[in-house]
């Protein structure tokens, strides 16, 4: 097991390349779960594109019960309960290649995380021998009750309700849920009501059949017009006790829980999406002649594919960084004796931070990737004849879904600082450390051996610009600070872009220490850092702005100046090759 830091850790610990997993890791079982995955959506999805976004009745649920029956829904189930008991970063390839089947990626996605790993997790015995084998084979189909209609961001504010019957066996539940993702036809849904006065939400596992359960039609969308959306009415629905899903009081918590895995598994499935829409872009731009020669040959559009490949493999390098860090805690909680559920939900929320920058990054790492592939398409990319414009159009729920990205930037910010006060993140020496060192003179003895120095420093002084910038803002606002939005935004971002940079730099590190040929990913890598660098003096600016004045705001923006320096770079030139690259082979080849 490698070396794993603990959740937050990253910006006042370095990591060892070795201590990370990189894709070039895979083992051939993976690869093989991989391609069953490929198969199924060339075989059974791509096909049917059409015919799912009509949502044809029936199309949808047959496809997830074939789905069900090739493994797909029950990767991370255990074997005990029916399924394959793979690990984690396991779990997040299979998202990743399924990340591409449009509509089908948003049901499955749905039915395999939100539909059954509340049970999975917050279960007891009784109700994952009932409900989890054959929500693992596919035979039934999971959907997630949470959003209502005055109740969005703020899910505890939710006044759906549940009563304790006269006799005492059941629960009384009323309510309106709505934006239900495989509501149409799910049979298993885990709902989340309050119990009379409670001032939290409790969850409850309700079957379909129960009476008092109504729909109204199916939501019509912009995009994934293919996933079942509809609004759920609870009417004087009996819900028998032994179906309080945990404890009494414990929704909130489950919900929030469960949400860190689906942002996580959001990031993976944007990542798939991605890969799939920069090969179509390559594709198009190889064939489409303007001017007497493929548009591919033209600068303009070179940097376009180049720039959606350097994303897509920042997003990916993180993500499975992530994913392995998230693996190595639970098997450490696993091997101190906690159950194998316990331990994941441990493992997950030791990592809530980086799972809130990685559904960030991920999501709008897409959104550029489709954006920049209808530009490339021209005309033809706005023609619903294409399929880019699918992908564009199914892409832009992936800002709203697990959580706005607004949220989860200011949820990034909120962990870490909690983790701070709570002395569990030792964030305080090093933020006060950086203060000081604005009072010295710099260091130009550069002086440095190691692998990658340049960048090693560079990333370190992105680091420490969170570090100032989090430090004073918290210090001089102190309490006022969760309700200055726009401060904590740049605070998240200048700490997503420090965690994205230092995994593409472990992730090249490795793969040369491997033998691989890196000269194409250690251009990505230096092209990201080199954009960062600006985008990070740009946040650190607005944000010292907003809270400094006089001597103390100049010295700081002498400081985040300092801290996003970057060498002179031809990115120009670097975009060509990774361009170049992929035109030759006709795809995304990293």
């Amino acid at each position: 097991m490698s070396k794993t830091i603990k959740g937050g850790e990253y910006l006042i610990k370095e990591t060892d390349s070795k201590d990370i997993f990189i894709p070039e890791e895979f083992d051939e079982e993976q690869r093989m779960i991989a391609q069953s995955c490929q198969d199924f959506l060339d075989a059974e999805v791509f096909p049917n594109l059409d015919r799912i976004d009509a949502l044809e009745d029936g199309l949808m649920y047959s496809l997830l019960t074939k789905a069900g029956e090739l493994g797909l829904c029950g990767i991370s189930v255990p074997e005990d309960l029916g399924g394959f008991g793979k690990n984690f970063v396991t779990s997040m390839l299979t998202a990743e290649v399924t990340g591409a089947g449009h509509s089908f990626a948003v049901a499955l996605s749905a039915h395999t995380g939100i539909g059954t790993l509340p049970i999975l997790y917050y279960g007891n015995e009784e109700q994952k021998q009932k409900y989890i084998p054959k929500l693992a084979s596919g035979e039934w189909k999971g959907c997630y009750c949470l959003t209502e209609p005055g109740s969005g961001s703020d899910a505890n504010s939710g006044k759906s309700k549940a009563v304790p019957s006269e006799d005492g066996k059941h629960y009384i539940l009323n309510g309106q849920k709505m934006w239900i993702t495989n509501g149409g036809f799910a049979e298993i849904l885990t709902v989340f009501a309050k119990i009379e006065d409670d001032e939290d939400l409790s969850a409850f596992i309700v079957e379909k059949d129960y009476e008092g359960i109504t729909m109204n039609p199916e939501e019509h969308k912009m995009g994934i017009k293919g996933s079942s959306t509809r609004q759920i009415f609870f009417n004087d629905v009996k819900v028998p006790k032994e179906n309080l899903l945990g404890e009494r009081g414990e929704g909130f918590k489950i919900a929030l829980n469960i949400l860190n895995i689906g942002r996580a598994k959001l990031a993976g499935a944007a990542l798939g999406a991605s890969k799939a829409a920069i090969t179509r872009s390559i594709n198009y731009a190889n064939d489409r002649e303007q001017f007497g020669r493929a548009i591919s040959k033209y600068g303009a559009i070179r940097y376009k594919l180049a720039e959606q490949a350097i994303r897509a493999f920042a997003t990916e390098s993180a993500l499975y960084r992530l994913s392995q860090n998230i693996e190595d805690t639970i098997k450490g909680k696993e091997a101190e004796g906690m159950d194998k559920q316990a331990a994941t939900l441990a493992g997950l929320r030791e990592f809530a931070a980086e799972c809130a920058i990685l559904k960030v990054h991920g999501s709008e790492m897409l959104d550029y990737v489709v954006d920049e592939g209808v530009q490339i398409y021209g005309g033809m990319g706005y023609s619903a004849e294409a399929d880019m414009e699918r992908a564009y159009r199914d892409a832009r729920i992936n800002r709203i879904f697990e959580g706005t990205n607004e949220i989860n930037r200011m949820l990034t910010v909120d962990i870490i600082l909690k983790r701070a006060m709570q002395g569990e993140l030792d964030l305080l020496g090093p933020a006060q450390k950086v203060a000081d060192e604005l009072m010295e003179i710099p260091d130009f003895d550069l002086d440095d051996s190691r692998d990658y120095a340049a960048e090693k420093r560079t990333i370190e002084n992105f680091k420490k610009a969170v570090l100032l910038v989090a430090g004073a803002a918290a210090k001089k606002l102190t309490t006022s600070l969760a309700k200055e939005q726009e401060i904590l935004m740049n605070i998240a971002d200048i700490a997503m872009e420090a965690y994205v940079t230092e995994s593409m730099l472990l992730r090249v590190e490795k793969m040369k220490s491997m033998d691989k040929n890196v000269e194409l990913q250690e251009a990505m890598m230096r092209v990201y850092i080199y954009d960062a660098a600006d985008r990070i003096h740009k946040w650190g600016k607005d944000a010292i702005n907003a809270f400094a004045e006089g001597d103390e705001q100049r010295g700081m923006l002498m400081g985040i100046k300092r801290f996003s320096k970057v060498d002179p770079f031809n990115s120009k030139e670097a975009r060509q090759k990774i361009a170049q690259k992929m035109i030759e082979e006709n795809r995304y080849c990293f």
